[in-house]
Parts: structure tokens; sequence; C-alpha cells
């Protein structure tokens, strides 16, 4: 029996620089002293606006080691922990990834961390059988229509949401991310919240949609997103200069996020993926 449709509302739990490739390379302490508390300030109130309802957070690593709390108090709260990533870059080369894992591995074992969304949601094949070894349930890092659900040897995908215009894509294999390709062939990534950026009350009339459907649409956020930083995006104006489009990734999704809060049911991907697995 399939489980019942429901909205599946993920956090990339990331500090507000990670949307540029310009800090990907400065060393921790700097990193660190950009974050300026940020990812442990907004913890709460993000929490509080969540209130009962559960969502699954992705969390970058190197902030579990700046704010060892970060995880428990996702745990305490009810929502579901996983893993997004080491540090905040491009995670397609399996020594990146292996070193992520092996860099991760303290932490993902005290909270028993079985999810996985790639960074930018941009993957590789050869990932599915790393998470396998390292005892994770699921991968959230493609994109493909809503419904999608794939086994990757003992890994599930579920993806990241899209509309196929043009009929459903035969071949689902990674990488899947956001580009040219995918649009060009006839998907809308809905779930990305570039779109509920843009378009909020479109992608809300989607997520309705679907769900009479009796699909389980996969939409994303992040925390910079729903409690934006001070002096934001002033601050950001080196990643913006050199990647304006970045710009829609910096306006506040609060209200957003507040109104498919009061409309839809929400879960866990954790939650959604043991009961497809029953």
């Amino acid at each position: 029996m399939s489980p019942s449709p429901r909205l599946l509302l993920t956090i990339d739990y990331e500090s507000w620089f990670a949307l540029s490739r310009k800090y990907d390379l400065l060393s921790p302490e700097e990193r660190r002293a950009l974050d300026d508390g940020f990812a442990t300030d907004v913890l709460e109130p993000i929490l509080e606006k969540l209130k009962d309802i559960k969502a699954s957070f992705y969390l970058v690593g190197e902030l579990v080691e700046w704010y060892p709390e970060l995880p428990q108090k996702i745990a305490d709260a009810g929502h579901e922990v996983g893993f997004h990533c080491q540090v905040h870059r491009p995670l397609t080369l399996i020594e990146d990834i292996e070193h992520d894992l092996r860099s991760s591995t303290e932490w993902r074992k005290k909270y028993k961390v079985r999810g996985f969304r790639a960074p930018m949601i941009n993957t590789i094949e050869d990932v599915y059988p790393l998470l396998e070894k390292n005892n994770f349930m699921y991968s959230s890092s493609l994109y493909a229509p809503t419904g999608t659900l794939l086994q990757k040897g003992n890994i599930w995908e579920l993806p990241v949401s899209t509309i196929p215009l043009f009929g459903r894509p035969a071949n689902i294999q990674a990488p899947r991310n956001m580009n040219l390709p995918l649009v060009l062939g006839g998907e809308f990534p809905y779930g990305s919240s570039m779109m509920s950026g843009l378009f909020p009350r479109m992608i809300f009339k989607i997520i309705e949609k679907e769900l009479k459907a009796g699909r389980s649409p996969v939409i994303f956020l992040h925390p910079y997103e729903i409690i934006s930083p001070k002096k934001w995006p002033a601050e950001f104006m080196r990643g913006l200069l050199s990647n304006p489009l970045l710009y829609v990734f910096t306006l506040n999704k609060s209200a957003f996020l507040h109104d498919v809060l009061r409309a839809f049911p929400i879960s866990t991907i954790d939650n959604f993926i043991q009961e497809s697995a029953q």
C-alpha cells in the first residue's frame, strides 16, 4: 500500500555564504568568521515557525563542528537529521565524497543519519554504493518528476520535484541537476527554492494539484531564506557580482513557508521512505 500523499519539506541547512562558489577555497577559520553565529542563531526561530510539523534537515558537517548543538536541537524537536556535505561545494568526485563521509562519521552515527542530499542537487551514480556502505537508507539528490522513487542498489532515491511538460523521462540517472538541458528537456524544477522565490503562488498551486493527484512533492528551502541574515543581501555582494542569478535565493520565503505549513499535510522524507518500503 502506497503512503498517503504529503508535502515532503526539506531544509538544506548551510551558512548564508554557501550559495556562491567564491567562498569555497576559504579556510575553515575564515568561513566560520563569515558565518558569525548565523547558523546557530537562526535555528530556534526556524523550529518555532515549524512548531509541530516535521521536516528533513540536511546539515553541512562543518557547521556541526562549529556548533555541536545543532543536530541535537533538530532531533529533540522531532525533525529528521540528514547529511548534506562536510564543506559546501560541488561534491561530484569520488574522493571528495569519501572524504566528506569519513569526516562526518561520528556525528552521523550518533544521530542515526539515514538521508543524504547532495549540494546543489548534483551528484553521480557512484555515490549510491558509498551511501550504502555508510549505512544510509536514501538520497534526495536528483531532479525528477513528482512521484519518482528509484532504487539504486539498496539505496532509495527520492528526487526533488519537477513537472514534466513533454512526458516523463524514461531513464533517470545522476547527474540530474538544475541546468539548461533539464529545462530545455521540458522539466520545470518547482521543488527548488529558486522557483518558490520567483513564483510563490504558482508553486503553491502546483503542490496543491500534485497532492490531489496522489503524488508527494519534494521541495527545499535554506535557513537564510527563512530568516534573513543582517544586512542581507549586501554582505553577499561578492557572490552576487559573480552570479546575479543567486539574488533569487536571497529573497525571504517565510510567507511561502507559512502558507504551505498551514495548507498541506507534511512529513519527513525518512518517514515517507519507511512507509513506501513496507
